[in-house]
This record gives C-alpha cells, structure tokens and sequence, in this order.
C-alpha cells in the first residue's frame, strides 16, 4: 500500500498489509532478504544508487528490503512519517543520542527509565561532555527548572519501567518546543496500539521491538519513528556506524506486527483482573498499574492510551526476602528480565533490571527491595494469579 492509501485503512489492516510490494515471484507471505549486498546491471546504475541519485538497495546494514518493510509497517501504526529499524531498543536509545546531541549540550532524563537507559546517558553519553540530569517523571515544575539555554533533548518512558508512571506528554512536548529541544518518548510499554505520543506533540519515538512488537521473545531489535527531516539523522547514523536490524530479526517482527492489537487487548485485560487481585491481597503493601483508579497517573493514563498495558508491579512485605519468596515458589512464571512476551515473565528490578543502578539512584526511583515486576503474558489470567499465589501465601 502507498504512503496515501495508509491514510484510509484501520490500524489492524496497516499490521498485515502495509510495506510488501510483492516481488516477480508473487509471493503471499514477506520473503527474508538475507544477503548481505545487492546486484546491478551495469557500473552506471551502481553509481547511481550509491550517490543516491536513483533509490534502490546497497548494502544491507541501512538498505535491505525486510528491514524497510518492518520500517513502514511500524511507520504507518505509530502515525510516523518515517522509521529506522535497530539492533535493539538500546541502540535506538543511544542513536538518538548520536543523532541530536553534541558536545556543550544538555539532555533532561526522566528519573524513573530502564536502568540501562540511566547507564547510557549518565556513563556514555557523558564522555562526550553532555550534560544530563535526571527528574522526576511527573514533577511538571522539575522538567521546566532542569531546563536551560543548552537543553536539546527531554527523554521520557511512559508508562516507566517498572512502576508505571504516566508523562504528561503534551505539557512535556510543548515545553521542549518553547525551548527549541526534541522531545523523545519510549512507547516500548504501550505500542502504537495503546499510545501514539507524535499526536500528544513528541518529536521521535523509541521502541525495544524485542518486547511487544515481537510479542513471543524470539529476537532482538529496535526503533526510531518521527518524521522525515528528524530521522534522516538517524539513518545517516545507522548507515555510518552500524548497529543494523538484521533481516530475518525485522521478518521476525513483522509477523508479530500483524497480532499485536489482539495481543495487547488480552496482555492489558489479564493485567488489569491480576492487579485488582493483588491490590486487595494482605500479603502485598502496593501494586503499580495506571489501570488502578488510585493510581496517581489513571485519569492521564486514560486520556492518553487505549488501554493500560501488560506490566504490573507491586511491593510485597518482607523486603528482598518476601519478593524472593514470591518469585522463586512460581510453577511457571518465567524468571527473566525480558517483558512483552505470550509467556508471563517475573523479575526482582533491584538485583537485575536496575541492578547496576547506586542505592541513591534506586531510591529516587523507587526500586525497593521488595518490588517485583510481573510481565503479563497470555496465559489464562486465573492461573497467573494461583501461580503467584503458591509464594505470596509463604510470606
């Protein structure tokens, strides 16, 4: 389908249909392009494609044709001009980084990201004499006090990893704007299916496709979505440095793209029934889902996305050793750091997602002890629930 014809189809059409333009052989599912370069008739239509004079394939680290398909398709979801497909949600984080920022220049982190993500600004992005500070993710008053004349880039994941935390995504927009900064948004929680933050004003969004976008953990992969002027930087990065989709990876994530509404509907109903029932569990102090009416971030959360999504976390009593409890008595629950996946997924956050992460940084941000960090997947909701249940009864 063309550019124009994306603009009259619903989103779970543009999933299965945008971005193949079938080949001579007249396939009905998208051919895996693994090959590394691309062959011409003659020098001159060589030339011609490398000075960019003529658009066609070279070389598959920034042209290959299942990478491009996987690049529209999540183009067309998210609302996007235009994406770049990664190796992974980090390096689409740290291409943004690269593509935006220089020397002298300031970057404003929303405190409460993935602990990786704090490591990239604070330990690498550093050394090339960026400053960065961190704020709270829905203190308003902080983001626009972090802000001075050399700020180019406002960095926010919303909802946050692990808690759950809602941005305000319009006011954040509008203030980098008034500043003359990009705002960026990690939608990795949500998808396009649940929010689409270039409508609430963001310049680019970043996804990790390993997570939802895949949907069953099979491979790594990353992107970049805005429009075309911002994202020719990004290309122009990739293109230069490397850090790739691989082909099979993107076919991998274009299958995942065509269930990805159905599967968010079901991650965000189970999500919803398991935080309900831990929320009136005696053995739990506090559970973190937007979709909790008392929750700080419900009535933003609700404005802005379709639907709450699949993670829930929660605090248990007894600190390290209660969570440990919980996670270690389950029969099926995966014990992974990875989340997005059909299978669920658990995790303690202070001892690996954000394990590297200074006590001090872990406390601005909330990672206690006795957090854990659920992933729903598509089990049925009632087994989740009588799987946690086997370690919240020993604590």
């Amino acid at each position: 389908m063309s550019q124009q014809e994306d603009l009259e189809y619903q989103l779970d059409t543009l999933a299965i249909r945008t971005g193949h333009t079938r080949s001579f052989e007249g396939e009905h599912g998208e051919p895996i392009f693994l090959t590394s370069s691309f062959v011409y008739e003659n020098a001159a239509e060589a030339a011609a494609k490398f000075s960019g004079a003529e658009p066609g394939n070279i070389y598959s680290r920034f042209t290959n044709p299942t990478v491009a398909m996987f690049e529209k398709r999540l183009a067309a979801l998210e609302g996007g001009e235009r994406a770049v497909a990664t190796s992974s949600g980090m390096a689409a984080i740290m291409a943004v980084a690269m593509s935006y920022l220089k020397a002298g220049d300031h970057v404003i982190c929303s405190r409460a990201v993935f602990g990786s993500t704090v490591s990239l600004f604070e330990k690498y992005v550093a050394k090339f004499n960026v400053a960065v500070d961190f704020v709270d993710l829905t203190d308003l008053d902080a983001w626009k006090n972090a802000v001075c004349p050399e700020t180019k880039l406002l960095f926010v994941e919303s909802p946050s990893n692990p808690l759950a935390e809602i941005a305000d995504i319009q006011a954040l927009a509008d203030l980098a704007h008034a500043n003359d900064a990009l705002l960026a948004i990690d939608n990795s929680f949500c998808t396009p299916v649940l929010q689409q933050p270039l409508k609430f004003g963001a310049d680019l969004v970043v996804y990790s496709a390993t997570k939802y976008l895949d949907g069953q953990g099979r491979a790594l992969g990353g992107a970049v979505v805005g429009n075309h002027k911002l994202l020719e930087e990004v290309f122009g990065y990739v293109r230069t440095t490397g850090p790739s989709m691989s082909p099979f990876n993107a076919w991998v994530f274009l299958k995942g793209l065509e269930t990805l509404r159905l599967r968010m509907k079901a991650h965000s109903a189970s999500a919803q029934k398991i935080a309900e029932w831990l929320e009136a569990h005696d053995k739990v102090e506090k559970v973190y889902y937007a979709g909790l009416k008392d929750h700080v971030g419900h009535e933003l959360a609700a404005k802005q996305q379709l639907g709450f999504g699949g993670i829930v976390s929660f605090e248990v009593k007894g600190e390290r050793e209660g969570a440990w409890t919980v996670i270690d008595n389950t029969q099926f629950i995966s014990i992974t750091g990875n989340l997005g996946d059909a299978k669920s997924t658990i995790t303690h956050p202070a001892t690996t997602t954000h394990g590297k992460l200074s006590p001090e940084a872990k406390a601005a941000a909330g990672i206690r002890e006795g957090l854990i960090r659920l992933s729903v997947g598509l089990e049925d909701a009632d087994d989740i629930i009588r799987d946690l249940s086997h370690g919240l009864d020993l604590i």
